[in-house]
């Protein structure tokens, strides 16, 4: 079993850890850091509930190693809240617009949200589903999961249009 250092920065701190060069991201974020957030569903890549930003994108943490990355930004639904602990807008979001049932699948689906609420221009409807279709949901029937990313786009939206 081979062994490597390697340092990234999770949720806006540097980090180094010392992993087996076979093991997943998400094993790395759950075992090494204690980021609960992430969520151990199917383990090939098809639900969605194991999803980070990494470098701004979102991927599945299950099928992603932890060797690759080394020298990136990883960015779990943990770092989105203040120093505080105050919840981010999204998350504000998902719980006023009743997005959430057993919550198993929820910080895979906010997290994937977070590229499209960032976006300049507003998504349809139909693009925010097509955006967050790597991810799944047994409860909610994703309506209330769009209301509540487009909510938070169009807020946002008008937010940078009042500081310009």
């Amino acid at each position: 079993m081979a062994k490597k250092a390697i340092t990234c920065t999770v949720n806006g701190k540097k980090r180094e850890y010392f992993i087996d060069v076979r093991e997943s991201l998400l094993d790395m974020l759950r075992g090494n850091a204690g980021l609960d957030s992430v969520k151990h569903g199917c383990d090939v890549g098809e639900c969605g509930a194991c999803t980070v930003l990494i470098n701004g994108l979102p991927f599945n943490s299950c099928i992603y190693l932890a060797i690759w990355a080394d020298g990136k930004e990883i960015m779990t639904l943990e770092g989105l809240s203040d120093v505080k602990g105050t919840i981010s807008d999204i998350q504000q979001a998902f719980i006023d617009e009743g997005a959430v049932q057993c919550g198993f699948c929820t910080p895979g689906f906010i997290m994937s949200s977070i590229p499209i609420i960032n976006k300049e221009n507003p998504s349809t409807r139909e693009e925010i589903r097509r955006q967050i279709s790597g991810n799944l949901c047994r409860c909610t029937g994703y309506e209330k999961i769009v209301d509540a990313i487009e909510k938070t786009q169009k807020k946002r939206i008008a937010e940078k249009k009042e500081t310009v």
